[in-house]
């Protein structure tokens, strides 16, 4: 589905009138992958130019911001607020993991990992028994005939948050864990243990599962495995910034929202997630200097911090006053919505939600591409980055 058929749909929200109205036509029209290219290129070289990322808490996402500051315009459209907010940023600067053999193990580290002792940790592997069905570590009950003090707890990867693993494995003495992925076509990848848990957790690296079976395997023959894992983070209060860009024009008491996050993971440039969604807005937000006489408020919103937990807009929206909230009429979130091999996925948990999700799931369904409904709940989203 071309990215132009997808947003087309979004006018239909904004009952547009006078001189040239805004329609899903003019919309789809003013569009062209031309456009959303120029966007996602300079979204790559802000990452190349600054450590090949666009995270919260580092230079590539502050350049993020004046390159959305900048195509928006200086105010002859829209009403711009730079809001700030302050959250626990973490980083690690280095992990390593040494095994039984003295070898070099791959290893990928968490936001919010807790850091080593400089010298690192040398201890034996203790492997938490393996459970499939309810999960492993994830049960104090599953802790309680293993001794795990001082070692290094190795837990394979499922059903519950890593946190709740790894605060087992500290609550029960560990010295540090390794986390082994439970599917072996996992690779690499990101995941947050969550600012809430800093201080809380066991040290942990993550392995891939051919690397944690065979692990498993000579446990369970007998043999005693000692690896070592050092861990380097740095964790300190970030200010960062996000973007509010009103529409001069339209109903001020009945607001549509449309909304995408402007930072990436630390481990890549963010483009598909999530610069196919900002290059979306900001195609969008081009209609709004074209035509004029929109009936409703538009509010374009570039989220801050969302690979650290949606930190951002969850900060918009609590110091939303009830009044202030109550005018904002519909919400459109756009995320990821640039795959070569995308599923068709419009997320409405109650027909009051498909109010507005009718127009983007009929749409998908009358160009002939197989649109699903599906539930989503904010503990659904957060077991994406947590798990």
């Amino acid at each position: 589905m071309k990215l132009s058929n997808l947003l087309s749909t979004i006018a239909l929200a904004t009952g547009a009138s006078a001189r040239k109205a805004l329609t899903p036509e003019r919309v789809a029209a003013s569009i062209n992958s031309e456009d959303l290219q120029d966007v996602l290129q300079n979204l790559y070289k802000i990452a190349q130019d600054n450590d090949g990322n666009r995270a919260f808490g580092l230079p590539g996402y502050n350049a993020s911001l004046d390159f959305v500051l900048a195509r928006l315009g200086c105010g002859n459209h829209f009403d711009i607020t730079v809001q700030p907010f302050t959250h626990l940023f973490s980083h690690t600067r280095n992990i390593t993991l040494m095994g039984p053999g003295g070898d070099d193990v791959q290893v990928i580290s968490l936001q919010y990992n807790h850091a080593t002792p400089p010298e690192g940790v040398t201890a034996p592997l203790a492997l938490v028994p393996i459970d499939d069905e309810r999960g492993s570590g994830c049960f104090q009950d599953q802790w309680n005939d293993i001794d795990v003090k001082g070692k290094i707890a190795l837990i394979k990867r499922g059903k519950c948050h890593f946190a709740d693993k790894l605060k087992f494995a500290k609550d029960n003495g560990a010295s540090a864990a390794i986390i082994f992925n439970d599917d072996p076509k996992q690779t690499g990848g990101s995941a947050s243990l969550g600012a809430e848990n800093f201080g809380k957790l066991a040290p942990v690296g993550v392995v891939s599962y051919d690397q944690g079976a065979s692990w498993v395997k000579r446990i369970n023959q007998g043999e005693i495995l000692e690896v070592a894992l050092s861990i380097d983070v740095l964790t300190e209060d970030r200010e960062t910034w996000q973007i509010i860009a009103d529409t001069k024009e339209g109903d001020a008491d009945n607001i549509i929202m449309l909304g995408a996050h402007l930072d990436s993971i630390q481990e890549g440039p963010g483009i598909n997630d999530n610069g196919s969604g900002v290059a979306a807005l900001l195609s969008i937000a081009e209609s709004f200097k074209r035509y004029r006489g929109t009936k409703n408020k538009v509010r374009f919103a570039f989220w801050g911090a969302e690979e650290s937990g949606m930190i951002g807009s969850f900060h918009y929206a609590s110091n939303l006053s009830k009044e202030e909230a109550s005018k904002i009429r519909f919400y459109f979130n756009y995320d990821m919505i640039a795959s070569p091999q995308p599923y068709y996925i419009v997320y409405a948990d109650s027909d009051a939600h498909k109010t507005g999700a009718r127009f983007l799931f009929e749409y998908l369904r009358d160009q002939g591409y197989p649109a699903e409904y599906t539930q989503v709940t904010p503990s659904k989203l957060l077991m994406q980055v947590l798990t």
